[in-house]
């Protein structure tokens, strides 16, 4: 058995279901600029992207400053619901065995870094993070593997001794991208989805017996 030394972790839709907030936001955004869009939609095409990709794509038209003004909007409406977020059933058992057994622990995400510290903490889990890895820090979004490898780096570790958690494609690939064993957590896509992107194992949520087991070794 693989003993892991570092846990890494995407932010929204694998530490809460924070889609029950982004989706609604993106839907309202997106039919104010003309464009009709459902949750299919939002699961296909707009979860778990970089903003400035999604939009870039959805509204082709606007400049770079547009682009960002949008982006802006989207996430301040987020941020004002925020506080409403809990987080997945059995997260914070799970990350404070991490931390018992001297895991390192990662967040790893494409999120906005305003967003990052009102997430965290809404559901009650800053002090669990030794290191948060911001797509927009690295120069590249996932489902490139850049920012996977760039946590790699912060601590020293290789791909085989470290262990992601991701709720989409996008993050699969950007994770197993980067050489690592990835958890896909099944909040927002079906499992099926998330085995064909690569995760060599999903779950619900962080109560599921089998990603207790991977801490053991």
């Amino acid at each position: 058995m693989i003993l892991y030394r570092a846990l890494l972790f995407d932010l929204d839709g694998t530490l809460s279901d924070t889609d029950a907030l982004h989706s609604p936001a993106w839907l309202n955004l997106l039919k104010r600029h003309g464009v009709e869009a459902d949750e299919e939609f939002y699961r296909n095409r707009i979860s778990g992207r970089s903003n400035a990709v999604i939009v870039r794509e959805l509204l082709p038209n606007l400049t770079d400053d547009e682009v960002q003004t949008v982006i802006d909007a989207k996430e301040a409406d987020f941020r004002d619901l925020a506080t409403d977020l809990e987080p997945l059933p059995g997260l914070l058992d799970f990350m404070e065995e991490g931390r018992r057994r001297n895991m390192k622990v990662a967040l790893v995400t494409n999120a906005p870094g305003t967003n990052v510290p009102i997430v965290l903490a809404a559901l009650g889990i800053k002090r669990y993070f030794d290191e948060v890895v911001l797509a927009d820090e690295v120069g590249a979004g996932k489902p490139d593997p850049a920012p996977y490898t760039a946590a790699l780096q912060r601590f020293g570790l290789d791909p085989e001794e470290a262990l992601a958690f991701e709720d989409s494609p996008s993050g699969i690939a950007s994770a197993t991208g980067a050489g690592i064993p990835t958890v896909g957590i099944a909040s927002t896509q079906k499992p099926d989805l998330l085995l064909d992107a690569g995760a060599f194992v999903t779950a619900e949520d962080f109560t599921d017996p089998k990603l207790w087991a991977l801490l053991e070794g």
